[in-house]
């Protein structure tokens, strides 16, 4: 991208700079952080968090014609301040504002060597959601040959060039921060899916269960072999505060090293993440015995672990709790949080909730009992248990941002009154 900001929008670019400065600095926040480290690194008492994800009806949260840049990248950090105001102003979740304009390391990952051809189609709205895949793997017994190992890049001199457009434009007002995570992807059945369908995957597990751990074994190497790179390339940057592993769950510890001199940082000193989706369908056996062997491997060198998206976790609890450094436990919908909340009862683990979305997105006003009682009966599953609310997947709000302030009003409303 050319990282040219034109003159008339850098006046107005670091005026949200500095609004964004202001609400950072604000007494909420340092409350809010303190928040996040007692819940993360299981201090009793510690109080749930409250958060909406906003990309998935993003137009609604920042409607296009809010936008005043033009060229591309005044437009794109304009986005991303607006991002962090218009949060503040009209959610007012427990999402932690920076007083920082974060940037990560440009890089290009070729996962397989083959091409994983998408074609998209457009709802009633215009949003790109549903796609098919034409999977390259048709036969695993042929077939398994034409995947390469991953190859990957990292442009520095790219990287270089966006920070030192956005310091000039706006780092006496917000420093700017690098970020990086782990980079190696270890939603492994996610990859395995794009590569040969769902229907293919359950159907190979009986007729041809050896070319279906080769597979999965070289997923899992393929996910090494990028967290490795990153971690050779100095890639790593700690992610231990006012920033994301997975789905918006925010990872603010003290469990994990902001760095130590002399030498760079290491996977250890990371949060990583893992899930499994695609097999919502499988049995217990078939997950123990195809799955879980390679994501213990996958995520083994991390330092905490944040586990699950939308699969209901309760039916492979018995693999998922062993994984290595598991610190937090997706619960949604799906997922019998009954089980979970006894599971985690008196543990350090974090029960990160995901609230049903179709209460917040579906109908245009809020149910507001039904919401209630939603959020308390989580509250009552679990008792004694460290709780985070992770509200995704609404892809609507019908254009009212003021259901969704209302819905964390809701919330924490009962949270103070049903907490413990």
């Amino acid at each position: 991208m050319d990282w040219h900001v034109a003159d008339g929008e850098r006046g107005y670019l670091r005026e949200l700079a500095h609004r964004q400065a202001e609400i950072a600095s604000l007494p909420v926040m340092a409350r809010r952080k303190k928040m996040w480290y007692d819940l993360n690194d299981g201090v009793a008492g510690a109080r749930p968090a409250v958060i909406i994800e906003t990309w998935t009806f993003g137009d609604e949260f920042v409607p296009h014609a809010l936008l005043q840049c033009t060229t591309d990248a005044g437009r794109a950090i304009e986005r991303r301040l607006l991002d962090v105001i218009r949060n503040h102003e009209q959610i007012d979740d427990d999402k932690v504002a920076p007083d920082t304009f974060d940037i990560g390391w440009q890089v290009d990952i070729d996962e397989f060597g083959v091409r994983i051809d998408t074609e998209h189609a457009a709802d009633a709205e215009g949003r790109n959601i549903g796609f098919q895949i034409d999977y390259p793997l048709k036969n695993l017994r042929t077939d398994l040959d034409l995947l390469k190992p991953a190859v990957c890049r990292v442009d520095r001199q790219a990287t270089a060039a966006y920070r030192q457009c956005v310091e000039d434009l706006l780092g006496d007002i917000l420093p700017v921060r690098m970020v990086g995570g782990c980079y190696g992807n270890a939603m492994l059945t996610n990859r395995l899916v794009h590569l040969m369908g769902m229907e293919n995957f359950f159907l190979a597990m009986y007729d041809t269960p050896e070319e279906v751990h080769r597979l999965m074994a070289y997923l899992r190497d393929n996910c090494l072999r990028v967290m490795r790179w990153a971690e050779a390339e100095g890639l790593l940057v700690a992610n231990n505060a006012n920033d994301i592993s997975f789905g918006s769950s925010y990872n603010f510890t003290r469990r994990l090293p902001d760095g130590v001199p002399g030498r760079p940082h290491r996977l250890g000193d990371m949060w990583g993440s893992a899930n499994s989706q695609e097999t919502v369908g499988i049995s217990r056996e078939l997950f123990h015995e195809f799955c879980f062997p390679y994501y213990r491997d996958a995520v083994e060198p991390v330092g905490l672990l944040y586990y699950g998206c939308c699969e209901p976790t309760h039916t492979f609890w018995d693999d998922i709790r062993q994984l290595p450094h598991l610190k937090k436990i997706s619960v949604n919908r799906w997922t019998d949080q009954a089980i979970i909340g006894e599971a985690l009862r008196g543990t350090e683990l974090v029960l990160s909730r995901k609230p049903d979305p179709n209460l917040l997105g579906v109908a245009e006003v809020l149910d507001e009992d039904a919401w209630s009682r939603h959020i308390r009966q989580t509250l009552r599953d679990g008792r004694g248990c460290f709780i985070e609310f992770i509200v995704r997947d609404v892809y609507t709000v019908h254009h009212n941002l003021g259901k969704v302030k209302r819905a964390v009003e809701l919330a924490r409303g009962e949270i103070d009154r049903h907490a413990s």
